[in-house]
């Protein structure tokens, strides 16, 4: 997948770039999810947790239309969500 960084509507954080997001997106362990939140029904909108190649947690919300992918939000896990991937990957492997 390709990703539409054309004017993006949020500016990235000082310790986060966009090689970075992307890289989560890459993430065997990323964890995708659709909300069920009718907020999100004029435009469907999705979540990814993912971990970049150098470690870091991104939360990212973004749309795509199957080929490109339109990041609208994206920043460092919270605390809560670097446990909730943790806690995630920890399963998958026990599962693996």
């Amino acid at each position: 997948m390709e990703f539409d960084w054309s004017s993006p509507p949020f500016q990235l954080a000082a310790v986060l770039t966009k090689q970075e997001v992307e890289e989560t997106f890459e993430d065997p362990f990323a964890i995708k999810l659709l909300p069920d939140s009718s907020r999100f029904n004029a435009q469907a909108r999705f979540f990814n947790l993912g971990r970049a190649v150098a470690g870091k947690g991104v939360f990212t919300v973004y749309r795509t239309n199957g080929k490109m992918i339109r990041v609208i939000l994206a920043r460092i896990f919270t605390a809560e969500e670097t446990f909730f991937y943790e806690r995630k990957v920890s399963q998958a492997l026990q599962q693996g």
